[in-house]
């Protein structure tokens, strides 16, 4: 079997859609799926202004067209609503092929955060984008209650995982990382876009001791370094870089009001670091009661708070979650949207995608 992923979410950006659909590639071999995308690499695009890493595709029904019969699919997953997946779900309309979507963005937040728009106007447009497709996967139960409440329909749930191979605590030999050298402890860390829908100033605006510490990049760097200077931002990184700041933190400050689910929860967790977070989707599903963050609405009391946690409970509670039992929702959701039965799988073990 053949899945076609559409995604205008792909390299070179660095974000958990990304991060998500590559493990499902990967796991997708050893469930009997061939996974192959369509992204922004298929057609002439142009950077999107002050987001030059996000392109906006020329993607339309015909080019799609021109393109399906050397894909062949026997599956179709539209990841994201840009040009790339609205051309690809007008091509399957076109043609009475099923397909299934997911919903990673709270786009209408973010696109009020920008503009005067308001978001019942993008959460209709999302509602009938969504509504055409066979289901449509959502990553937490507060996440599904929310959307059904807004008349979205078919909803299935697909949960995320983290490679807790790469994402691991430190070991007692283990020295702090040089960028990091000199500074004072503890130390907050935040990992993520630097966008204003991040939320990110919620952190830096706070009255902590030792230091902040900042990776990502984003349109709003320049802004929130000028206005932080005593914070240490590292721009970003990828792989063993990451997990060893990860390990290096003591606490994860996760100021995000929209995101949906928020892997760096569980890289953060996997490598013992707790949580403090606002009380919303994505911490309240992941952190929730389980005794590894704190969430509430002052965010300086959550963090200092979360100081007293025990790593050892963080890690813990991050191996409740795997890319394996991720995609096996995954494609158990591909598999019954599209009404066919999941391949026999082959007998190997599934291992994370390769951290760039």
């Amino acid at each position: 079997m053949r899945l076609l992923i559409a995604t205008d979410a792909w390299h070179p950006q660095v974000n958990g859609v990304v991060r998500s659909l590559e493990n499902m590639a990967a796991a997708g071999r050893d469930l009997g799926f061939e996974t192959v995308f369509l992204t922004h690499q298929d057609f002439a695009s142009v950077p999107l202004p002050g987001y030059p890493e996000i392109r906006l595709s020329y993607a339309t029904r015909g080019k799609v067209a021109r393109l399906w019969s050397d894909l062949a699919p026997t599956h179709v997953h539209v990841a994201t609503e840009g040009t790339v997946g609205y051309a690809t779900r007008r091509y399957c309309l076109a043609h009475g092929r099923p397909f299934t979507t997911s919903y990673h963005t709270r786009f209408p937040e973010y696109l009020a955060a920008r503009a005067p728009v308001p978001e019942s106007w993008s959460y209709a447009w999302l509602r009938r984008f969504h509504g055409a497709a066979s289901g449509t996967m959502v990553s937490t139960p507060s996440l599904e209650r929310d959307l059904a409440s807004r008349g979205f329909r078919n909803l299935m749930r697909w949960t995320r995982g983290v490679d807790t191979d790469l994402f691991r605590p430190a070991l007692p030999d283990e020295s702090r990382p040089e960028a990091l050298a000199g500074l004072p402890g503890p130390f907050f860390l935040f990992v993520g876009r630097l966008a204003v829908e991040k939320n990110v100033s919620a952190f830096l605006d706070l009255d902590l001791p030792g230091t902040k510490v900042v990776v990502g990049d984003g349109p709003d760097r320049p802004r929130l370094e000028s206005l932080h200077p005593r914070a240490r931002f590292l721009g970003t990184l990828t792989g063993a870089a990451l997990a060893r700041i990860y390990a290096a933190a003591d606490v994860f400050v996760f100021p995000s009001l929209t995101d949906t689910f928020g892997i760096v929860l569980l890289e953060a967790l996997a490598c013992g670091v707790p949580v403090a977070a606002y009380p919303v989707t994505g911490p309240l599903d992941v952190i929730g009661e389980t005794g590894a963050g704190v969430l509430g609405t002052d965010l300086r009391e959550a963090a200092l708070a979360a100081l007293a946690i025990s790593r050892e409970r963080c890690r813990q509670e991050a191996l409740r979650y795997t890319w394996g039992e991720s995609a096996r929702q995954f494609f158990t959701n591909i598999s019954l949207a599209h009404g066919t039965g999941l391949p026999t799988p082959r007998r190997r073990t599934f291992r994370a995608a390769p951290a760039v």
